[in-house]
């Protein structure tokens, strides 16, 4: 069992539920953050569905996946040739550690 104050995120192992202990100073915690841009979408996609009901149109608030990046041609580019440096074990092995 791993120790009890490093359980998984549902504080659970097993059957048990242990609560979770953290140790901190008050001026470093902060608040979460993590549900703003959700909670703003939501605001949004409310106000959008309001508008669209006034005008009797029914629209789609969902999210669309973002388009593939547009091709491009690397103009004047030029190769270059690069010799590897031979690697020898046997004189590598007699200078030691």
């Amino acid at each position: 069992m791993p120790h009890k104050f490093y359980h998984g995120r549902t504080g659970q192992v097993g059957n048990r539920i242990i609560c979770k202990r953290i140790h901190v100073r008050i001026k470093h915690v902060q608040p979460s953050r993590c549900t703003e841009d959700l909670k703003l979408r939501k605001k949004k996609n409310d106000k959008l569905k309001a508008e669209a009901k006034a005008r009797g149109e029914v629209i789609s608030t969902k999210r669309q996946p973002e388009d593939p990046k547009p091709g491009f041609m690397v103009e004047g580019a030029t190769l270059e040739t690069v010799t590897p440096i031979p690697y020898d074990v046997v004189n590598d092995l007699k200078g030691g550690y």
